[in-house]
């Protein structure tokens, strides 16, 4: 079943009915899915509540659906995870915003590290790709059915992390020099924790001090394995050993 987004304001829970006022929605159901009166969507508030609801009326600038039932989204990891990742090359940066959205990343922040290759020239170039990084970041969560969309931010330095090191209880980066201790016994190490950040390098990984820079916010150096991972993978390989180590991912 189609899931879509709707803002809170759209879902009128005391008349049974919500709106679909999004233009691309709209065309996407009337046009692309070919749906009509009757037909059953699978709605999100983008806050962990989700509803069947049938379509009554649809129109150019909106959709009238009747809510037969709603429910809190059992899709969404009980443990919130942010991805700081240093930004790639490319296009790169999509397919790691569409496999961690996927995968059960809370928020992803693009950072400039010092190996970075990838520059952001001004303002108006970092609003374009915000724009359609976090497009992608919502297309991923409908088809993944998120009960949340992932939101993507503004693209901060490196050095910048340290002022909002504290609200994480682990802070866990993946470094290809570390080769004793891994995800599993940093996470058995730490305790139980509600937020964790990962923090991935750019192609050319992390220069020694920005690791012991990472260390003195309280960051934890860890391996990925014997074999060196590109950018891409390095963060969905990271998420998705947290994910399974904590129940989420492959069952209790």
């Amino acid at each position: 079943m189609n899931r879509f987004f709707v803002r809170k304001e759209n879902i009128l829970e005391d008349e049974k009915k919500l709106f679909i006022n999004n233009r691309d929605d709209i065309k996407h159901i009337s046009k692309v899915l070919r749906l009509n009166k009757g037909d059953i969507l699978e709605i999100c508030n983008g806050e962990k509540r989700e509803y069947l609801a049938e379509i009554r009326e649809i129109n150019k600038d909106e959709i009238e659906c009747k809510i037969l039932n709603s429910m809190v989204s059992k899709s969404e990891p009980e443990i919130s995870i942010t991805l700081f990742q240093s930004i790639p090359k490319g296009s790169k940066m999509e397919l790691i915003i569409q496999k961690c959205v996927e995968i059960g990343v809370k928020d992803i922040i693009p950072v400039i590290s010092k190996r970075c290759v990838a520059k952001i020239k001004d303002v108006k170039s970092e609003d374009k790709k915000l724009e359609r990084w976090n497009k992608i970041s919502l297309e991923a969560a409908k088809q993944s059915k998120r009960g949340i969309i992932p939101k993507v931010g503004r693209v901060i330095k490196y050095s910048d992390i340290e002022k909002i090191a504290s609200n994480y209880d682990l802070i866990i980066i993946p470094y290809e020099l570390e080769n004793s201790v891994g995800i599993k016994k940093v996470l058995k190490k730490s305790g139980k924790f509600k937020n964790i950040a990962v923090i991935i390098g750019s192609e050319g990984g992390f220069e020694e001090e920005e690791i012991l820079e990472a260390v003195n916010w309280g960051a934890k150096p860890v391996t990925l394995g014997p074999r060196i991972l590109r950018t891409e993978t390095a963060g969905l390989v990271a998420l998705s050993v947290i994910l399974y180590e904590l129940g989420d991912l492959g069952g209790n």
